[in-house]
């Protein structure tokens, strides 16, 4: 909790020192960095585990070791002081209770990390350089494990209640020990959310996975009962702080947020929101935000890459949806229809990295499939930006992107967020791939199938541009809530004990808290909104080129519509019926301090893993991005 608090108030001195201070050359910054670069490297690249660096790999044998440990410890005690329970207890039946008892210890030590990864919101993750998604697979890891730890536990209970002939104590609920049933409910909830979270059936039966992960609030219930307060104080760090953040979530999700406008790419593939945002709301590019648009579900929420650069645009946050599901189908029809004029929206976020790291690189290539460009878009428009600044250095970029059908090139507008953007001091090569498509499709007559479609929606003063959740002083106002709320607690548990009565856990103080911190914020948002220069007025995008524009390029019969685009076309290469040759492309890359980020299928993210492993790519720093569990 303190380091909670602590690192609460060291992000918001380092996010105002960032806003003040110009980015650093990436040559300088590049070789501040090199002496750990050796730490990020991928060093095993597995299927069902993923990219696991050397960094990940020592933490991993740490907490390893300190499992181990902390078993044979246990058992070491217990074994030298044997406790019979029963009269004529054999000693191996003593020693399988003690094992079986002792590895729900070890489950619980895991549990005490388990929701770290998970809170969205938090300083810790930042804090070590982390972001709410790229922990994910920590929350992954850590769950499978306890969850072979519990099974042992709850196994090795049911073997030794066979054997000695007390199956009657499954049903017992004792009121001055750990009740059993307790702990057995908690174990069908947990069985529940495990086999549901496996792959195979978390991505065909994905809303399956989602509500029953929900049932984690009446896990923690039965668990606390079953383990009493002794253990349950050693995970109630990580709960209180992922219950903070949740309660924070929710009030940020209940405003309705002014959407701008839409953009509908050509042949139903994909669209871009642009909402209205406060200028105080600061973000990095690989952002992502939480969506909800109740007119298509009331109960989903969806992540998607934010698409803009916080720099360029301080007034709009733009999102970019690949149409390959059933929500983002649904919400092309809503919006291809001609009578809509307004949409109620939901916004949570955005959640990303502290820092634009990849400016310290002398050179980016960045490589994508399909809707795995989207986070590059927001790289190139910040890029594009800081180029334009007085001393400033940005590296060159090489985009390597893979599409199935050149419909899918319409994707690299959302690049330029409209004509006045100006890139020639910017050195950007793209290297497209068309990869089901062998030749040139002869070009689009249908004006509807070839340009964009700009949506522009009327604002409606019940809605409010998307903003921290505490505001500004974000940071500040997230350390006062942890502090203010952990005192209310111990303060309630400290009252609680003195009449004796036998408390388990009371996280009252995290509503009164937060939701205090809230409104008081809210408040301030309003006024800032309320300002008259504060500039929320939609300036219509001019026309977008079509499909063929970037196949056929100037030479084409298309009209290019401004000098920007014309020159983002003659950056790019299109390769039809062929994939990108990822070796010898990374391997030709020339440079000290060469940044290689990939986004996109599995398949493809461990390919460039491997070869960023390699030891003929030490230039090669590599990192993923991935969305996909």
């Amino acid at each position: 909790m303190f380091i909670g608090a602590l690192g609460s108030v060291y992000l918001h001195l380092s996010q105002k020192n960032a806003q003040k201070s110009p980015p650093l050359s990436g040559v300088v910054n590049g070789a501040a960095h090199g002496r750990l670069s050796f730490l990020k490297r991928p060093l095993l690249v597995m299927s069902p585990i993923g990219i696991v660096t050397a960094m990940e790999l020592t933490f991993s044998a740490m907490f390893v070791a300190l499992l181990i440990w902390s078993l044979s410890n246990y058992l070491h005690i217990s074994f030298g002081h044997l406790h019979m329970h029963r009269a004529g207890e054999k000693v191996w039946e003593a020693k399988l209770r003690s094992v079986s008892l002792r590895l729900g210890y070890i489950g619980n030590i895991c549990w005490a990390f388990l929701f770290f990864p998970v809170t969205r919101g938090s300083s810790i993750l930042p804090l070590v350089g982390l972001t709410s998604e790229s922990s994910i697979k920590y929350h992954i890891w850590l769950g499978h494990l306890s969850m072979v730890l519990f099974a042992g536990h709850t196994i090795g209970f049911i073997i030794y209640w066979a054997i000695t002939n007390q199956m009657k104590e499954m049903l017992e609920w004792s009121r001055t020990w750990e009740p059993n049933v307790a702990g057995e409910i908690a174990i069908l909830i947990a069985l529940a959310m495990w086999v549901t979270s496996f792959p195979r059936i978390r991505r065909k039966m994905f809303e399956v996975f989602f509500y029953t992960h929900h049932l984690y609030i009446l896990y923690i219930l039965f668990y606390s009962i079953h383990v009493g307060v002794e253990y349950v104080c050693m995970v109630v760090p990580g709960i209180f702080l992922f219950l903070i953040d949740r309660h924070l979530r929710f009030l940020q999700s209940q405003r309705h947020i002014r959407l701008l406008s839409a953009r509908l790419l050509p042949c139903n593939n994909a669209l871009e929101l642009n909402f209205s945002k406060s200028p105080s709301l600061y973000y990095n590019p690989t952002s992502i935000v939480f969506i909800n648009v109740p007119k298509v579900s009331k109960l989903q929420w969806h992540p998607f890459t934010v698409t803009s650069s916080c720099n360029m645009e301080p007034d709009k946050l733009s999102v970019a949806i690949k149409t390959v599901g059933s929500w983002s189908q649904k919400l092309y029809q809503e919006l291809s229809s001609s009578a809509l004029d307004h949409l109620n929206v939901h916004v949570e976020g955005p959640y990303g990295p502290s820092a634009s790291h990849f400016l310290r690189h002398e050179k980016l290539v960045m490589v994508s499939g399909g809707s795995g460009i989207t986070p590059f878009i927001s790289i190139i428009r910040e890029l594009i930006f800081q180029s334009q600044q007085p001393k400033s250095h940005v590296p060159s970029v090489l985009l390597i992107c893979a599409f199935k059908n050149s419909n899918d090139l319409t994707m690299l507008d959302l690049m330029l967020p409209d004509s006045t953007v100006q890139f020639s001091q910017f050195q950007l090569q793209i290297e497209a791939y068309i990869t089901r498509e062998k030749e040139e499709p002869p070009p689009i007559r249908d004006y509807s199938l070839k340009h964009i479609q700009s949506i522009w929606f009327k604002l409606n003063p019940m809605d409010s541009p998307i903003s921290a959740v505490l505001g500004s002083n974000n940071w500040l106002w997230l350390a006062a809530i942890i502090s203010l709320s952990f005192l209310t607690f111990l303060l309630l548990l400290g009252i609680v004990t003195r009449c004796y009565i036998y408390p388990i856990e009371n996280n009252s103080g995290i509503s009164i808290c937060g939701s205090a911190v809230f409104l008081w914020c809210k408040r301030e948002n309003v006024r800032e909104i309320s300002k008259p220069n504060l500039n929320i007025e939609v300036i219509p995008t001019p026309k977008e080129s079509s499909r063929s524009s970037w196949i056929y390029g100037s030479e084409g019969t298309q009209e290019m519509e401004s000098l920007p685009h014309e020159s983002l076309v003659q950056a790019t290469k299109v390769h039809f019926g062929a994939r990108p040759n990822l070796k010898k492309i990374l391997l030709e890359c020339k440079g000290e301090d060469v940044g290689v980020l990939v986004c996109g299928p599995r398949n493809m993210r461990h390919e460039v893993a491997r070869i960023c492993s390699s030891p003929l790519s030490n230039n090669l720093h590599f990192e993923s991005i991935s969305f996909n569990w």
